[in-house]
C-alpha cells in the first residue's frame, strides 16, 4: 500500500503544473528517468504528390530524459539531460529493394561511426518557465548532428496557458501562438516572423516570381500536466507564379511519445547552471538553440571547368532555340555560384568564340562577387572589337534578378572610364537606369551609389546638346521609373526633336496613373491637339496613348473624339481603331468613352466612317488560372502608304501584378521621296530614318538603327537582302529564388527555383520600288525552362525533388504593304508555330558512399500553332494582298 501511494505521488508531481495551477511549463521530478520514443522524418515531393512517389527518410531513436538540477528558489528553472540511443534510419515510405537506397545498410554505415557516436552523446537543456534558456553540447560535433539535437530539444519547449509569445528555438526567433484546452496544448509557429542568420533572395517581379506557403503546428497531449506525446508537423510549399503546377513541397514531422519511467540519477548540487554544467562535463558549452549553418561538401562533384565541358555543346548558337540551352544555362549558373574568380576566368578563356557570349550571360547572371570580378577582369571596354560580349554583359546586368549596389557601382566606374564603342557607352547608362529601378524596388534608393547614379541621369539631359546623349539619358530615366523624372519627361514631350517627344511620352505611359498630375495631363493634351506647335503623327499617337491610359476625364475623351476628322487621313483611322479597341477589350478608359460617345456631335457617321490602313488591336495570347497573356498591335502609316510606326506589345498578368514582357517598335520617316509622295503636315523636313526599339521584361534596351540619312538609305536599299537584323539574342535568367528552409526537426531544406530563357528577337524592313511594296517583320524565337529544386542534405544522406517544365516557341509578326494605289493594301500577320510543352518530376537520393538512386517521370504535350486574330478589315485586306501577289 505504501509503494502504491509513493507511485501515485510521483506520477502526480512529474511534468505537472504548480500547486496553484499556474506553472509556466512541465516540471521533471528528481531521481526519475523518463523514457520516450522519438521519430523525425522529412518528405519531399511535388506539391500535389503522393507519399509513394516522394523522397525522404525517417530517423527513429529512444530518448532518455532526466532532471540534472533545479533552482531551489524556482521549480520552473530546470537543467535537463537528454540522451538518444538505438538510432535507426529508414525510408519514409515502403519501397522495393531496387528503389530503397538504404537497403542492406546499417545506421552506422549510413551516418558514419563518428556521427553516430556524436548523435548518441548526451546533451543538456536549460528550461526556465517552459522556455529554452540555453542548449549545451560540444563545439567539435558536426553542425548537422547538433541541429538534430536542437530539433529534439525544441520539442520540450511548451507553455501551459493560452497566449502569443516570441520564442527562440531551432528555427530561429519566432512568434508562437499557444492554445490550451483541457488535456491538450497546440503550438502554432508563425514562420514568416522567424529571424535567422541565413537569408536568400528572390525575383522582385510577382509575375515571374515564386509564391510560398508554410505552416508549423505542434500538438502536446497532457495528462495531469504530464506530457504523453508531442507531435509536430511543418510544411513548406513553393510554386512558380506563372505556372502553379510547377511546385514542390517539403514536410517535416516529429513525434515524441512517453513510454515509461524508472529510477534515475539524483539531482546534482550547485548554486547556478554554469557550475552544474561544468561539473557534468567540462567540454560542454552553450552552443545556442538556433540552428547553425551547415556547409555542404559535395564529394565527387565535378569542378566548374569539368561541368562546363559537359554543357558547352548545348550553349552553341545552333542550340539556342532548343530547351537544352536554357537548361544547361541554369545548371551552369549553379556551378558558377560555387566557384572562385580564377575558376570562372578559366572557363571564360577556354570557351569557343561562338559559345563565349552565352558563357558571359551565365557568368553575369550568377550575380556573385566572384562572377562580377571575373567579368570585369575579362572584358576590356576600351576595345570596340569586344562590342558583342560587352553588350551581352550589360544586358545580363539589366535583367539581373537580385542586383546589388556593387554591380551598379561597377557600371558607374565603366561609364567614367574610356569606352571604345559609342553604342556600349549608351548601353551602360541605359542599363544603369534599370538597376536603379530594381534597387529602389528593394528599398535601396538611398544607397550611396544609387544616389550618385540618380543625380547623373536626372542631370544628364540638360548637361549635353548631343542628340544621341540626350536620348541616352532619357532612356536611362525611362528604365529607372523615378518619380523625380516625371517633370523632365513632361518638359521633353514638347521638344522640337521628335525622338525626344516619343521617348518622353512612352516613358510617362509606364508610370502609375496616380503620378499623372494635372500639369502632366495638360502638357500631353497640348501635344496631341498641337496647341503650341505642329508635331509628327507618331508623337501625337503616343500622346493619345498616354491620355487614354491615364484615367482620362470626360472632357479629355470628348476632345479626342472631336479631333477625329480633322487629323491626317491615316491618323484619323488610327484613332478610330484605337478607341474601338479600347471599348472592345474593356480597357479602363472604355467606360468614360462610352459615356462621351452618347453625344452625337462627337460620335457620328462622319467621324466614324473614315477610311485608311492604320490600326490598333488587342487580344489574348493565353489565359489560365495562373497567368493571362495579352498582345497589342498598333500600326500607323503615312499618307503615302509607308510605315510610320509599328508597335507590338506582349503583357503578362498574374498574382495581382503586370509585366511588360516585350515591346518591339519599328519607326520610319522621310521615305516619301522614294515614291515621289508628299509628306504629311509637320513631317516635310524629316531626315530619312528607320530603326527598331525593344523593351524586354520591363527593361528598355538600346535602340537599333536600320539606316539614317539619304545616302545610308540608298546604300542599304541596293544591298538589302531582306534578312532580319538582330535586336537581342542571348540567355536570360527570368526568375531566381533561393532560400534555406530551417525545419523544426533541425534539418535544413534548400530551395532553388529558376527560370531560364533563350531568346532571339530580330526585325527587318524590306522595300521594293519595282513592285511598290514594303514588308516589315519582327521574329521572336525562344526556349523556356523553369526548374524547382528542394533538397535536404545531411552530409551523409542527400535527398531531393526537382519539378520542371520546358517549351520551345516561335512568334512572327509580318506586315506587308502594297502602295501602288490608294487606299493602299496592308496585311498584318501574327503567327505562332506548334510548340511542345514538357513537365518532369525527378526524385534523387545519394549516400556519402556514392550510392545513388534517381527517378524521373514526365509528360509531353503539343500546343497547336495558330494565327492570332486581328480585326476583320485586316483579314479582308490580306486576301486582296495575297490574291494580287498570286
Amino acid at each position: 500500500m505504501l509503494a502504491l501511494v509513493v507511485f501515485l505521488l510521483c506520477a502526480a508531481s512529474s511534468f505537472s503544473a504548480s500547486p496553484k495551477g499556474v506553472a509556466a511549463g512541465p516540471r521533471l521530478n528528481n531521481n526519475q528517468l523518463y523514457k520516450f520514443s522519438y521519430t523525425t522524418e522529412v518528405l519531399i515531393d511535388k506539391a500535389r504528390g503522393s507519399k509513394e512517389g516522394s523522397a525522404g527518410y525517417r530517423i527513429s531513436s529512444d530518448v532518455d530524459v532526466n532532471l540534472v538540477w533545479r533552482d531551489p528558489s524556482s521549480k520552473d528553472d530546470q537543467l535537463i539531460k537528454l540522451a538518444m540511443s538505438n538510432v535507426r534510419i529508414e525510408p519514409v515510405s515502403q519501397r522495393s529493394e531496387k528503389k530503397n537506397i538504404l537497403h542492406g545498410a546499417t545506421t552506422e554505415s549510413v551516418l558514419g561511426k563518428t556521427n553516430l557516436a556524436a548523435l548518441t552523446k548526451p546533451f543538456l537543456l536549460h528550461l526556465k518557465n517552459g522556455k529554452v534558456k540555453a542548449f549545451y553540447s560540444y563545439w567539435e560535433e558536426p553542425a548537422t548532428i547538433k541541429n538534430l539535437k536542437r530539433g529534439l530539444a525544441s520539442l520540450l519547449q511548451v507553455q501551459l496557458n493560452t497566449g502569443k509569445v516570441v520564442e527562440n528555438d531551432v528555427s530561429g526567433r519566432c512568434t508562437v501562438e499557444y492554445k490550451a484546452v483541457k488535456g491538450q496544448v497546440t503550438r502554432t509557429k508563425i514562420l514568416d516572423t522567424c529571424q535567422t542568420a541565413e537569408t536568400g533572395f528572390t525575383t522582385h517581379s510577382k509575375v515571374l516570381g515564386v509564391s510560398s506557403k508554410a505552416s508549423s503546428v505542434t500538438v502536446f497531449t497532457l495528462e495531469d500536466g504530464f506530457i504523453r506525446s508531442a507531435v509536430a508537423e511543418e510544411a513548406h510549399s513553393l510554386a512558380v507564379n506563372a505556372r502553379k503546377s510547377t511546385a514542390a513541397k517539403v514536410v517535416s514531422r516529429q513525434a515524441l511519445t512517453f513510454v515509461g519511467k524508472e529510477v534515475g540519477p539524483v539531482e546534482a548540487a550547485g548554486k547556478d547552471v554554469a557550475g552544474v554544467v561544468k561539473s557534468v562535463d567540462t567540454k560542454l558549452a552553450a552552443v545556442g538553440i538556433v540552428a547553425e549553418k551547415v556547409k555542404s561538401q559535395c564529394k565527387g562533384c565535378p569542378s566548374l571547368f569539368e561541368h562546363w565541358q559537359t554543357e558547352k555543346k548545348q550553349l552553341e548558337p545552333a542550340s539556342l532555340s532548343k530547351a537544352t540551352a536554357p537548361r544547361s544555362f541554369l545548371a551552369l549558373i549553379q556551378s558558377i555560384r560555387k566557384a572562385s574568380k580564377d575558376e570562372i576566368l578559366k572557363v571564360l578563356k577556354s570557351a569557343s568564340k561562338t559559345s563565349l557570349p552565352q558563357v558571359v550571360d551565365a557568368v553575369t547572371s550568377s550575380q556573385t562577387t566572384a562572377s562580377l570580378d571575373a567579368m570585369l577582369e575579362f572584358l576590356n571596354f576600351t576595345d570596340a572589337k569586344g562590342f558583342v560580349l560587352q553588350e551581352r554583359f550589360l544586358y545580363a546586368c539589366g535583367f539581373a534578378s537580385h542586383p546589388n549596389e556593387r554591380m551598379l557601382e561597377a557600371l558607374l566606374d565603366i561609364s567614367k572610364g574610356k569606352i571604345g564603342s559609342t553604342d556600349i557607352k549608351e548601353s551602360v547608362v541605359i542599363i544603369m537606369g534599370a538597376l536603379v529601378h530594381k534597387l529602389c524596388q528593394k528599398g535601396g534608393c538611398d544607397l550611396p551609389t544609387v544616389v550618385k547614379v540618380k543625380k547623373m541621369i536626372l542631370d544628364g539631359p540638360k548637361s549635353t546638346k548631343e542628340e544621341s546623349e540626350v536620348q541616352m539619358y532619357l532612356l536611362a530615366l525611362k528604365n529607372s521609373l523615378l518619380p523625380e523624372a516625371i517633370p523632365i519627361f513632361t518638359k521633353y514631350t514638347e521638344s522640337e526633336v521628335g525622338a525626344y517627344c516619343t521617348i518622353a511620352l512612352t516613358a510617362l505611359q509606364r508610370y502609375d496613373v496616380k503620378l499623372m498630375t494635372s500639369e502632366v495631363k495638360q502638357t500631353v493634351n497640348r501635344v496631341y491637339h498641337q496647341n503650341r506647335r505642329i508635331y509628327e503623327k507618331n508623337v501625337r499617337a503616343a500622346a493619345a496613348d498616354v491620355i487614354l491610359s491615364s484615367n482620362p476625364s470626360y472632357m479629355e475623351v470628348k476632345n479626342l473624339l472631336l479631333s477625329i476628322g480633322n487629323l491626317p487621313h491615316e491618323m484619323n483611322k488610327y484613332m478610330l481603331s484605337k478607341i474601338q479597341d479600347i471599348m472592345r477589350f474593356e480597357m479602363p478608359a472604355s467606360k468614360i468613352l462610352r459615356k462621351a460617345m452618347k453625344d452625337m456631335v462627337s460620335h457620328n457617321y462622319d467621324r466614324f466612317a473614315k477610311v485608311g490602313s492604320s490600326s490598333a488591336y488587342s487580344g489574348f495570347m493565353a489565359q489560365s488560372a495562373d497567368v493571362s497573356s495579352t498582345y497589342s498591335l498598333d500600326i500607323l502609316y503615312s499618307g503615302s502608304g509607308i510605315l510610320r510606326r509599328s508597335n507590338m506589345n506582349i503583357y503578362g498578368g498574374g498574382n495581382g501584378a503586370m509585366l511588360h514582357g516585350l515591346q518591339v517598335a519599328i519607326e520610319a520617316q522621310g521615305l516619301e521621296t522614294l515614291i515621289a509622295a508628299t509628306p504629311d503636315e509637320g513631317e516635310e523636313d524629316l531626315e530619312s530614318f528607320a530603326g527598331m526599339s525593344a523593351l524586354l521584361f520591363d527593361v528598355q534596351l538600346r535602340p537599333v538603327t536600320f539606316f539614317k540619312g539619304y545616302s545610308d538609305l540608298m546604300s542599304k536599299m541596293f544591298s538589302m537582302t531582306g534578312d532580319p537584323m538582330n535586336v537581342v539574342k542571348g540567355l536570360i535568367l527570368l526568375s531566381d529564388h533561393s532560400e534555406v528552409i530551417q525545419l523544426q526537426s533541425g534539418l535544413k531544406a534548400n530551395a532553388e527555383f529558376q527560370g531560364g530563357l533563350a531568346i532571339d528577337i530580330s526585325g527587318g524592313m524590306e522595300i521594293s520600288l519595282w513592285y511598290r511594296e514594303s514588308k516589315t517583320s519582327v521574329n521572336n524565337r525562344g526556349a523556356l525552362v523553369v526548374t524547382g529544386n528542394i533538397t535536404v542534405d545531411m552530409d551523409f544522406l542527400r535527398t531531393g525533388v526537382e519539378v520542371s517544365f520546358e517549351t520551345e516557341a516561335a512568334l512572327d509578326f509580318i506586315t506587308t504593304v502594297q502602295f501602288s494605289e490608294y487606299p493602299f493594301l496592308v496585311c498584318m500577320q501574327m503567327d505562332k508555330t506548334t510548340f511542345p510543352v514538357s513537365e518532369y518530376l525527378t526524385t534523387y537520393e545519394r549516400l556519402s558512399s556514392g550510392k545513388s538512386i534517381k527517378s524521373r517521370k514526365g509528360r509531353k504535350m503539343l500546343i497547336p500553332g495558330s494565327e492570332f486574330p486581328l480585326h476583320q478589315e485586316n483579314s479582308n485586306m490580306c486576301k486582296k494582298v495575297f490574291d494580287s501577289s498570286w
